[in-house]
């Protein structure tokens, strides 16, 4: 069976990817997943803010909320693991690439211009064999518009572009007034190599004890898939970037549904997290499985045949969904 693909000019070995996470934090859990079956590793970000401030305790908070969860998630690390700083990220990534065959993406997590430019030519130096840039903010300011927001996110795109020549995959939320526009524009104008959809954005709490603003990090679900499966099946054919998919990935039916829609691969966090590194191969095996028990010879057969521009049905994926949904007699 044949689960090879391309991504970022990458060809890989099989479609599933781990996405950017706490497991990468430690360099040993990065040669399991190579040896697990990971076609490639989205390292674990550095954020924006750590660059000027040195060690900063970024994931302080990540056990919280996952007791919402009947099941423990045993695989996530303690939170005083998570201290890391720029020149410690940059060793990780030369000792990560040396360590393994299977190529290394680096991830950068911002919201402004400052600081990425040159530290993404250093990340570059690293040997890495690619840069994901997952532009996480939260427009709050009611003076700013949707035009200033997206030029924003294009000039960010655009210098990274500009200042690396490995390949850059941007991660985005959904959250755009035209997505389809800004996704075309991204690429088109920016330069972007791929496109990973779609960022998590974690929903503040409320302690109304503390009377404290407490994060709330919970893993994905597998109805999360949903969204990336949408745009990515909408997106398929219509732009010249690579469309990688993450959150909600959970099964290999999660990665068949979104290969159909046309995804050069699927990324994985909170399945991992709650199975072990070594669900990796399960979710491999399985694939390969549904393959050969539905007679595709390989991936290229499955990619993009229920994408907007192939499938029975281009409607379905609009609003006509909707009408039938809740017109659907009860």
């Amino acid at each position: 069976m044949n689960l090879a693909t391309d991504y970022l000019g990458l060809h890989l070995r099989s479609p599933i990817i781990p996405s950017a996470g706490p497991l990468t934090e430690n360099l040993d859990n990065v040669k399991r997943m190579e040896d697990a079956g990971a076609a490639a590793i989205v390292f674990h970000s550095l954020f924006e803010e750590q660059l000027p401030h040195g060690q900063h305790d970024f994931f302080s908070q990540l056990d919280q909320g996952t007791e919402s969860f009947a099941e423990p998630l045993p695989n996530i690390p303690y939170p005083q693991r998570f201290r890391i700083d720029p020149a410690q990220y940059l060793d990780h990534l030369r000792r990560a690439k040396a360590s393994v065959q299977v190529p290394i993406i680096a991830s950068l997590n911002g919201h402004t211009e400052a600081g990425w430019i040159d530290f993404a030519k250093q990340i570059q130096q690293t040997g890495v064999d690619g840069l994901e840039l997952n532009i996480y903010s939260v427009p709050c300011d009611p003076n700013e518009n949707s035009v200033e927001i997206e030029t924003k996110y294009l000039r960010i795109i655009s210098a990274v572009k500009a200042a690396v020549q490995i390949p850059v995959a941007v991660k985005l939320s959904p959250y755009f007034t035209s997505f389809a526009n800004v996704a075309r524009k991204f690429v088109q104008q920016g330069g972007a190599d791929a496109l990973v959809l779609f960022n998590r954005f974690y929903q503040p709490d409320i302690d109304p004890e503390r009377l404290q603003v407490v994060p709330n990090v919970i893993p994905s679900i597998p109805t999360a898939m949903r969204l990336p499966l949408r745009w990515i099946a909408i997106l398929y054919g219509r732009i010249q970037a690579d469309l990688a998919a993450t959150s909600g990935v959970h099964y290999a039916t999660d990665i068949v549904k979104l290969l159909m829609a046309g995804a050069n691969v699927t990324m994985v966090c909170s399945a991992l997290l709650r199975h072990g590194i070594s669900y990796i191969t399960t979710l491999e095996q399985e694939l390969a499985a549904w393959l050969e028990s539905h007679e595709y010879g390989s991936i290229s057969q499955l990619r993009g045949c229920m994408s907007q521009l192939k499938c029975s049905d281009p409607s379905a994926f609009e609003r006509a969904q909707y009408i039938r949904v809740v017109a659907r007699p009860r």
